[in-house]
């Protein structure tokens, strides 16, 4: 690679990350945030694990699709702040008090989104747990859910609303209050399932309710501290408003007609990989433990690629408006560069530390485990490969996003996880006779087409647009 080449590439990776480390960060503290409640509920015995995480996943799944619903905020508000920077820079005061109540129309229209999702969502999830026993679960497993359900359902408000400020705080690239809450959220999590699961500090003895209790508490609690945070920027307090009764009705129909193909393609990659979690199950328990570690590992690595999607879609965003196609062009192979240096690293540490990486799983020395870590080990080897493609298309959705995209984000993901890895998955796993193994290599085969298709898309869409600029109009 030529020396200018290279200081280019290292020019905009830092600039790419110094959003998304943050970004990433805040997931990866997300991810210990669910951690936690599944460690405390394990403490409680297997019939509560069974139920608070049946009940649990659910929760995720809804509460998912609705955080789909207000992704685009951040990139209209990247956009609208980029244009608005551009007219102060113009000294057009016009412009720039056009582009703040731009973002103050966004703001309102992106809570408005995630009241109307979280109470929907809320009352979805109460009426999927009244139904669970029509779906052939446990008597015993369904009334603790129930339960624990109607303590997690009031939680899905502010964790939308979080959400929405989130989006702003993001798209105003000003993400770093939101990794000291993220992480505050997780030791006050632990305090209170802990407190209200035994009764201490003079709280209730709630049991496994109590987990869903405080997951809700701690909700509420994120939501108030990241927008006290962004009242006191002297930056976002101005812009952050609460008056949902003045939301502007098209800007709330935008953000729904970019937002419903998002959460659609949320919901519909959990849904591939939850029947792929079915099929290893067919195949014997240590099967499905070795398809769960493995998951779970790809689940953690996978927050990077959220992270480094979530931060190129917004430069993406901002630099069309303005007017910077060719940067927008490189902004792909900065993050495809970024995310091939971090997967290079996790795969060598599967490679050359695959005891030591399975170990939160399983107990590597006893034979009662022998066959799952044998099987995991070797789905390591996959994993390593799949994970860089699994990066690579959530990288893809989020360019397109960039460009106000997100239909075809949609149509791309069903065609490769659904036409192409869901067949895969099931040929290689069940007529090659593969088993686990070939399952994960449908889903490798899957999420390869699937990374092709997206990047393909961008850059054919971009390369268009970028020529109809160069043209210049006839006489």
């Amino acid at each position: 690679m030529p020396a200018m080449q290279l200081t280019t590439l290292l020019r905009d990776s830092r600039a790419l990350a110094a959003l998304a480390v943050p970004l990433i960060l805040t997931q990866l503290a997300q991810v210990a945030l669910t951690t936690t409640d599944t460690v405390m509920m394990g403490l409680l015995g297997t019939a509560d694990l069974a139920a608070g995480g049946l009940a649990i996943v659910l929760f995720n799944q809804l509460r998912t699709m609705g955080v789909g619903l207000v992704t685009s905020v951040g990139n209209q508000i990247a956009a609208a702040s980029a244009r608005a920077e551009g007219a102060q820079k113009a000294e057009a005061a016009a412009d720039v008090r056009q582009g703040g109540d731009e973002v103050r129309a966004l703001v309102r229209a992106g809570l408005t989104v995630a009241t109307l999702a979280g109470i929907a969502g809320a009352v979805l999830m109460l009426l999927i747990g009244r139904a669970l026993g029509l779906l052939g679960q446990d008597a015993g497993v369904v009334q603790r859910a129930q339960t624990m359900l109607l303590a997690l359902a009031p939680g899905l408000l502010p964790c939308l609303w979080f959400q929405a400020i989130r989006q702003f705080t993001v798209g105003m690239r000003r993400p770093q209050a939101l990794l000291r809450i993220t992480l505050a959220s997780v030791a006050v999590n632990a305090g209170l399932n802990w407190a209200l699961i035994h009764g201490t500090g003079g709280l209730p003895r709630l049991g496994l309710p109590g987990v869903g209790v405080a997951t809700s508490v701690v909700h509420l609690l994120s939501c108030l501290a990241l927008y006290l945070s962004a009242k006191r920027d002297p930056a976002l307090g101005p812009l952050l408003s609460l008056n949902l009764l003045k939301a502007d009705r098209p800007t709330v129909r935008r953000l729904v007609r970019l937002g419903v193909p998002i959460a659609a393609t949320y919901g519909s990659e959990a849904g591939f990989f939850s029947v792929t979690a079915l099929m290893a199950g067919s195949f014997g328990s240590a099967a499905l433990a070795a398809h769960t570690a493995v998951n779970q590992l790809v689940y953690t690595v996978f927050q990077v690629a959220v992270g480094l999607s979530h931060a190129a879609s917004l430069n993406i965003s901002r630099e069309l408006a303005l007017g910077r196609t060719d940067t927008a062009l490189r902004i792909k192979n900065t993050a495809l560069a970024c995310a091939g240096a971090v997967m290079v690293v996790v795969g060598l540490l599967y490679v050359t530390l695959p005891g030591l990486v399975l170990s939160p799983f399983f107990d590597t020395d006893s034979p009662a485990d022998a066959e799952a870590v044998t099987l995991a080990t070797r789905l390591l080897l996959v994993i390593m490969v799949l994970q860089f493609f699994d990066c690579a298309q959530n990288i893809g959705i989020g360019l397109l996003r960039g460009l106000d995209d997100t239909k075809s984000g949609f149509r791309i993901t069903l065609i490769g996880y659904w036409a192409v890895g869901f067949p895969a998955a099931w040929l290689l796993g069940y007529a090659a006779a593969l088993h686990t193994l070939g399952i994960w290599l449908g889903l490798l085969t899957g999420l390869a087409a699937t990374a092709v298709l997206l990047l393909r898309r961008y850059s054919a869409s971009l390369r268009a647009r970028f020529a109809a600029q160069q043209t210049v109009p006839a006489a």
